[in-house]
């Protein structure tokens, strides 16, 4: 259907300004791999489709595997080329450049957080979650402790990041979505094998006692462990690990038992679906990312595969934990951001009791 002209100015001068909005995301540090053209935005019909795809970094190696595969499939079963620009960096920062103006189609981030965040500002429908196998979730991962060369502290669990003479490096839940997997498995180590919430808040604090330096996302944690040395241990994670092993870091590292389930979410972002005519191929997308060659492909790069099959075919390389549980035993996200990471909120009792 064709614009009138007054829409169609209307619509030009958007798609100008989110082109600046894109062009100062990429200069303060967003790595994008995606192009923008004089018009923008991603087009539906014809012999040639465009997505956008948002995600965060690791995921990168993943993708590289699993899109070609799609669009060849598409092409095959529709006679019509699929382009899928892609977008990644940090989880929380990437959902602010969707809900500042970065037209993804489709968002992959690291916790339903962020994804809420984009439906928090009407880009999303409610009910995201339940229109994907498995709640929405692709893939996930554990938490890990990296420790240094030879583990000298003999760390062997959560319990030994509390002693004095271990110092961890982890980001501030406050600004890092990741790193709010770092609080929560902490809080749930006790709360969930036997221990109250006075135990869990005396433990989590005593860790954070000990935490040097919060910085502001996850990449900086990894710089100041690995290429500043500080810190006697780096709380990181399973899926990390992995394709860092892949990329000849080969550091010690511990999956303790008692760990927290990290889901990462899928979902279509309507709002922009539908203005770019894009809505068939995009949920065509995400439902391939279910299909065993692209669980495959999460589990070879070091995500833990939500396809049981193909989770078995790397059992080895992913052990079952016996205290694997999960945000939803914590009381769910908006539960856990009320209560821990809100203003006012345990985590800011927490650095006011210890004086950061």
């Amino acid at each position: 259907m064709k614009l009138r002209t007054g829409q169609g100015l209307r619509r030009l001068i958007e798609r100008s300004k989110l082109w600046k909005k894109s062009v100062a995301l990429f200069l303060v540090g967003t790595t994008l791999s995606w192009v923008i053209s004089a018009c923008g935005g991603a087009v539906g019909g014809g012999d040639r489709v465009e997505l956008t795809l948002v995600s965060y970094a690791v995921t990168r190696a993943a993708y590289e595997q699993i899109i070609p595969q799609f669009t060849q499939q598409w092409q095959a079963e529709h006679d019509q080329d699929v382009v899928i620009q892609q977008s990644y960096g940090g989880s929380g920062s990437q959902a602010r450049a969707v809900i500042d103006g970065l037209e993804a189609d489709v968002v992959a981030l690291a916790l339903a957080l962020d994804t809420q965040a984009i439906e928090d500002a009407g880009l999303i429908e409610p009910g995201w979650e339940n229109e994907a196998p498995n709640d929405s979730i692709i893939h996930r991962s554990v938490a890990t402790i990296i420790t240094r060369e030879g583990n000298p502290k003999n760390i062997q669990g959560w319990d030994d990041l509390a002693r004095d003479d271990v110092s961890t490096i982890t980001a501030n839940p406050k600004t890092s979505g990741g790193a709010r997997w770092n609080f929560l498995v902490l809080w749930g180590h006790k709360t969930e094998n036997g221990g109250n919430e006075e135990q869990a808040l005396e433990f989590v604090q005593q860790v954070y006692q000990n935490v040097p330096i919060l910085p502001r996302n996850a990449r900086e944690a990894t710089d100041i462990f690995y290429e500043q040395g500080q810190g006697d241990v780096l709380i990181n994670y399973e899926n990390e690990v992995l394709l860092a092993q892949q990329q000849g870091q080969t550091l010690p590292f511990v999956i303790p038992e008692s760990n927290i389930s990290i889901d990462n979410p899928i979902a279509v972002v309507d709002a922009n679906v539908d203005r770019h005519g894009t809505r068939e191929v995009a949920e065509a997308f995400v439902r391939f990312l279910y299909t065993p060659e692209a669980q495959r492909a999460f589990a070879e790069v070091g995500f833990r595969p939500v396809d049981e099959a193909i989770a078995g075919e790397f059992s080895e390389k992913y052990p079952s934990l016996s205290g694997l549980f999960t945000v939803q035993d914590l009381g769910g996200w908006d539960t856990v951001q009320d209560k821990f990471f809100a203003d006012g909120a345990i985590f800011d009792d927490i650095q006011a009791n210890i004086g950061r």
